[in-house]
């Protein structure tokens, strides 16, 4: 099967049941892992990725407030890759592209390949695509299999968590100027790592909150993770952010405790390492109950 994915999460989900030789197309942000960065990139963004948030947020509006997408494919590669299956998804015109994008360039197939649309909205969820994904490319047992080692990952988690003294207040920002909070999955898993998301809704997107909303949280740790970068990233993104007086009062600003994460590996993409963003919080949340095993520069106390 030949198969072109246009979600990083999508395709870390195809590799990881072992379908690594069948991706012959990406989007131009499937990076993990490394070898799939090697594959043809589909996607042009048509927004300046490296500008700062604010200006960002004022070029995706724009385009959205078109009508547009902010993503151009390739329709003469994806043509010429001639894949059996596209997997992309439907819940969020800024992570990915969609199937409308991909509307006009399929014209262009005199037998069109099949679209997997993904679109979770919860840990099981993601777990789930992971199973349809599997089904949709004859690799239904290695699939279900690692939904499974996933959930039951996470399970361990909660199970240790609930032995805490505590639950802190916790705070996730998805976004830095203008200010918005995670959504989706996000706060799902600060609950299953031991605390109370303050402002995030569970399963809803993520949406914009004020300074003051902020300042008015009484919130004990602020978890950075912008959506689309690494820690270095979203460290100098906060070093460089003015940070309103009113937030000093805050335990989390008092106490020292805000970390920028890696939110591209853990927090943004829905696929398997979500798992493993649960255990980064559940060690930022609980260190006395929690140690961190992964990557150095998964995260850093700000």
């Amino acid at each position: 099967m030949r198969i072109c994915s246009l979600l990083p999460s999508a395709t870390e989900i195809a590799y990881a049941i072992g379908l690594g030789d069948s991706i012959v197309g990406v989007s131009h942000e499937c990076d993990f892992p490394a070898e799939a960065a090697t594959k043809p990139a589909l996607l042009r963004l048509r927004i300046d990725p490296n500008a700062p948030p604010a200006e960002i947020d004022r070029q995706v509006s724009q385009i959205i407030a078109r009508g547009e997408s902010i993503y151009a494919v390739d329709a003469e590669l994806l043509r010429s890759l001639s894949p059996d299956l596209i997997l992309t998804q439907d819940l969020c015109h800024v992570c990915a592209a969609s199937p409308d994008d991909l509307a006009t360039s399929l014209t262009r197939f005199s037998n069109p390949p099949a679209v997997l649309s993904l679109t979770p909205r919860s840990l099981s969820e993601v777990w789930d695509d992971i199973s349809r994904v599997g089904e949709a490319t004859g690799s239904k047992a290695e699939a279900d299999a690692l939904a499974c080692r996933l959930a039951r990952k996470v399970d361990n988690v909660t199970a240790k968590a609930s032995h805490a003294t505590s639950r802190p207040r916790a705070l996730c920002l998805e976004w830095l100027d203008p200010y918005y909070v995670g959504g989706h999955w996000v706060p799902e898993m600060v609950c299953k790592a031991g605390a109370e998301d303050v402002l995030g809704r569970a399963h809803e997107p993520s949406f914009r909150v004020t300074a003051k909303q902020i300042a008015e949280s009484d919130a004990e740790v602020i978890i950075v993770m912008p959506c689309g970068y690494d820690t270095a990233r979203a460290s100098c993104e906060l070093h460089e952010m003015k940070v309103p007086d009113s937030w000093n009062e805050l335990p989390a600003v008092r106490n020292r405790r805000i970390f920028a994460v890696n939110a591209n590996a853990y927090f943004s993409r829905p696929g398997p390492r979500l798992a493993d963003g649960v255990e980064l919080l559940a060690h930022l949340f609980h260190a006395d109950l929690f140690d961190w095993s992964g990557p150095n520069q998964a995260y850093c106390k700000m």
